[in-house]
């Protein structure tokens, strides 16, 4: 049975206060339940070591998370912030090839199968993101981007890789915009995915963890995790406070 995971993109967003109050009440509220639901949070990389030092502090099993890497070990890579800082920090997960890297800063499926590469080699697990347009989806063209975008990593870093890896399907059309892909819809995709890797390694299939990344809320986060194929949720806007990213947790149960 594969472990259900919730992790909170927090993308940039927070100052120092906030951080604190933020992360003390996400410690607080696991603290009082007895969810068997994995958590991880993912805070800017400037507030990575303050939120490492309360989780180490506070010993409760909440993971730490990075949203973005570099594919190159160190250098002459201005802004950069390399895998081996991270690893430092206490990094467990690392979010690679999230749409906003796609959309906005043109991230390349070669350039995400090397971040997924070096996420890897410093024994952090990557959070693989796939996922299609509203234009796609309306050209019926879903599982061909979904697979297309799957298929870049395994080609570079091969099948047995994602054994050791997570995927989230984020539907680009449901994030931010207030749509939602229903429960079916979601389903119908995560098992596209699954079932695409089980045709090439059973284990594998069986064993990876797919996340569902699309607007995920405390008033769908149940029936969406109930379904067969999806193993938890990447929180975005919904991870920001913590009542609302704890009861998402909870419905992971």
């Amino acid at each position: 049975m594969r472990e259900k995971l919730v992790v909170g993109n927090w993308k940039m967003h927070g100052n120092r206060d906030q951080v604190n109050r933020l992360v003390e009440e996400i410690i607080a509220g696991a603290a009082e339940t007895e969810s068997k639901v994995e958590i991880g949070i993912c805070p800017t990389y400037i507030h990575l070591e303050q939120a490492a030092k309360l989780l180490i502090a506070a010993n409760i099993g909440i993971s730490l998370g990075a949203q973005n890497v570099c594919f190159a070990e160190q250098g002459a890579f201005t802004g950069e912030v390399a895998a081996a800082m991270l690893a430092e920090l206490g990094v467990t997960f690392v979010i690679v090839g999230h749409s906003e890297r796609r959309e906005i800063f043109g991230e390349t499926n070669e350039l995400i199968a090397a971040k997924f590469k070096v996420v890897q080699a410093h024994n952090m697990v990557p959070i693989l993101c796939i996922g299609e347009s509203l234009e796609q989806r309306e050209q019926g063209a879903t599982e061909q981007v979904v697979i297309s975008q799957l298929d870049a990593v395994i080609g570079d870093v091969g099948l047995p890789s994602l054994h050791d890896a997570v995927i989230a399907y984020e539907p680009i059309w449901a994030i931010g915009t207030g749509k939602t892909a229903t429960p079916e819809q979601a389903q119908e995709v995560h098992w596209t995915i699954r079932d695409h890797l089980a045709r090439q390694d059973a284990a594998v299939a069986a064993a990876v963890r797919i996340l569902y990344g699309g607007s995920v809320k405390s008033s769908n986060a149940r029936e969406l995790f109930n379904q067969a194929d999806i193993d938890g949720g990447l929180v975005g806007g919904a991870s920001l406070e913590a009542e609302e990213f704890l009861s998402i947790c909870k419905s992971a149960d």
